[in-house]
């Protein structure tokens, strides 16, 4: 009973808010990376891989709280002067490789996009469901770094912080599915989410140096802060919706003067 107290209860909606918080960019991933999958298979490799996921993050979050220090423990360093210094824990290892391979996905898609090809052979690019969900959980337990270290410095109750985990997974369950529905009603907006996730990836590895203290040429790297991230989002939101509905405006003025010229040439050819 003592663990329904109120301070426990207020932890509690505090943890669910800083993982809904931090857990954007991996709702984003998990809605792109699905659609690899065969699109009948979609929708379970979601909630397979969410499911899956959670279930590990339960047991990253008990080995973070029994072992932290040895995943903050230096095994790679190097002090080459003001040329390059770092100092690599475990923590910043993994998040610096989820941040390359982010970044080489989000560019490996973008590229396809820009690649005129057949629909046949587009369609043979498509990932098996086991491949998509193995990416899924890797990258979720990447993502999950952040939240439960941020989790274990507001409250020591296991309890609690599973509590929040659970919940959030069920949260990022539901809320995968509508972000996916909307890009497949929407296919204009992949664009812009692969690009958020290049920054995702950008922002992993300014935090993967900041965790190693990396400096190159003297300068030490800086970690790209939340409110920065969504910052950028917002605005690459906007100007997407901006230049779109530009795009519509020039394309009516066009269809107008298509109209007047058709008028013009219609009124000549009676007055002839």
């Amino acid at each position: 009973m003592d663990l329904f107290t109120l301070d426990n209860l207020v932890t509690l909606f505090l943890l669910i808010l800083l993982q809904a918080v931090l857990g954007f960019d991996n709702l984003l991933y998990i809605s792109l990376e699905s659609k690899r999958a065969p699109e009948h298979q979609q929708k379970q490799v979601r909630k397979l891989g969410i499911g899956i996921a959670i279930a590990l993050r339960l047991i990253l979050l008990f080995v973070l709280v029994n072992l932290v220090e040895k995943f903050q423990t230096s095994v790679l360093k190097v002090n080459w002067e003001g040329i390059l210094e770092f100092d690599f824990n475990f923590h910043a290892i993994i998040v610096l490789l989820g941040g390359v391979f982010i970044i080489y996905t989000a560019t490996k898609e973008i590229m396809h996009m820009m690649t005129l090809e057949e629909l046949d052979a587009a369609d043979k690019k498509t990932s098996s469901a086991a491949k998509v969900i193995t990416w899924i959980v890797i990258m979720n337990l990447v993502f999950s770094f952040d939240s439960i270290l941020s989790a274990m410095a507001l409250t020591k109750v296991f309890a609690v912080m599973a509590c929040a985990i659970v919940v959030s997974g069920i949260m990022m369950s539901v809320l995968a599915e509508t972000v996916s529905e909307f890009l497949q009603k929407n296919r204009m907006y992949e664009v812009l989410g692969l690009f958020i996730l290049f920054v995702v990836g950008i922002m992993l590895i300014s935090e993967g140096g900041h965790l190693a203290h990396m400096k190159i040429l003297g300068t030490e790297v800086q970690q790209m802060t939340k409110a920065t991230f969504y910052f950028v989002i917002v605005v690459m939101a906007l100007s997407d919706v901006v230049q779109s509905r530009y795009q519509r405006k020039l394309l009516r003025e066009k269809q107008i003067m298509a109209q007047k010229a058709a008028a013009t040439d219609a009124a000549t050819g009676h007055a002839a």
